[in-house]
């Protein structure tokens, strides 16, 4: 222990190289922005399914084309991704040069968009995978045939096969962090090797190129209106991931309690908060006025005192009655005959038993 806290303290106390906190935190910050803003699609898909419907269906694809205009603008003008940026943080090519580069310079084309691919497309990739694979666990749940092909043998081994190969995914960035935590790694992340990149925090220097980049490109906005039309659409789809930086910035806090207070670790905190007292027992009506008490065999009508003949149940309350009882008895009076609910003849519901 006395030996993992002076790593730790080495590790925080170094000039450029961010701490583990830093590290894992900005992985963090997108990771709670996904489920946040899909459970805000899903609540205006839901509530107008025609409008915001195609929303929830294309979801993964559109916000997978968000997140892709938000870090190649991310990139370009500051080499860090959206979150690395929020935790002033940059990416500087892997090496053992002494000056390092500016942030506004950004990172040579192969690394850029190795961390770009990374940044976007393995997540991409790794949610549809997960959504694959538990639609094919459900199915296979629920098949009743056995692997009879060679695919259904092939997907059953593959389900056999995956919460190994996730367990390897998963230890490989464990192992990579405490790796990153004694010392011994330039990277906290997998994706960082692969893409040939460490991070490193923001100097005073980066801090004022980036500032003047960002005052330069509002001065030169009036001439943009000449150029060519490649450079304006690049300014258009810059403009549009600036948007999106910028409400991520404002709202991210608010993502991340949204993220919270819906995650399944807080849903049984929901349902105390939010549970609604029992309903009473229903109040049977007095005798008279057609009503009736329930006979003691379950087989017999309430109405007529005989066995059911095409059983009906009322869906408003429950209860079973022969047909042609229940249908003259809500005509007549539009309610329930033991309860007095309201009923109408749309909520009588005929009920098929196994020998029929």
């Amino acid at each position: 222990m006395a030996e993992l806290g002076a790593h730790l303290t080495a590790a925080s106390a170094g000039d450029d190289r961010p701490s583990i906190f830093e590290a894992v935190a900005q992985d963090s910050l997108m990771a709670a922005v996904k489920p946040a803003l899909q459970h805000l699609v899903k609540v205006l898909a839901e509530s107008n399914p025609g409008r915001y419907g195609f929303l929830w269906h294309w979801f993964d694809e559109i916000y997978v084309f968000l997140d892709l205009l938000l870090q190649q603008h991310y990139l370009a003008r500051c080499s860090a991704s959206f979150s690395e940026n929020f935790y002033s943080l940059k990416r500087i090519p892997i090496g053992d040069c002494r000056q390092q580069p500016l942030a506004t310079a950004g990172l040579p084309k192969r690394q850029h968009w190795k961390s770009l691919l990374l940044l976007v497309l393995v997540p991409y990739l790794k949610g549809k995978l997960e959504k694959l694979v538990s639609s094919l666990r459900e199915e296979d749940e629920y098949s009743i045939h056995p692997p009879s092909s060679t695919w259904k043998r092939f997907y059953r081994a593959f389900l056999a096969a995956y919460p190994f190969v996730n367990m390897t995914w998963e230890g490989w960035f464990f192992i990579q962090q405490l790796c990153y935590i004694l010392g011994k790694a330039q990277h906290h992340s997998p994706m960082l090797r692969l893409a040939g990149v460490r991070l490193v925090r923001l100097t005073a220097e980066d801090i004022q190129a980036l500032e003047k980049k960002l005052a330069g490109a509002t001065s030169d906005q009036t001439h943009s209106i000449k150029t060519q039309v490649q450079s304006a659409v690049r300014k258009a789809l810059g403009g549009i991931a600036f948007s999106l930086s910028t409400g991520l910035s404002v709202s991210v806090f608010f993502l991340q309690f949204l993220d919270w207070w819906y995650s399944s670790e807080n849903q049984e905190t929901i349902k105390s908060l939010t549970a609604l007292p029992t309903p009473p027992p229903p109040v049977h009506l007095d005798h008279g006025a057609g009503s009736a008490l329930l006979p003691k065999l379950k087989t017999v009508c309430p109405l007529c005192r005989k066995i059911r003949v095409n059983a009906t149940a009322l869906s408003t309350s429950g209860f079973v009655f022969c047909y042609r009882c229940v249908y003259s008895y809500v005509k007549t009076h539009q309610r329930c005959p033991i309860t007095g609910y309201a009923t109408e003849l749309q909520h009588l519901v005929k009920l098929y038993s196994p020998e029929s």
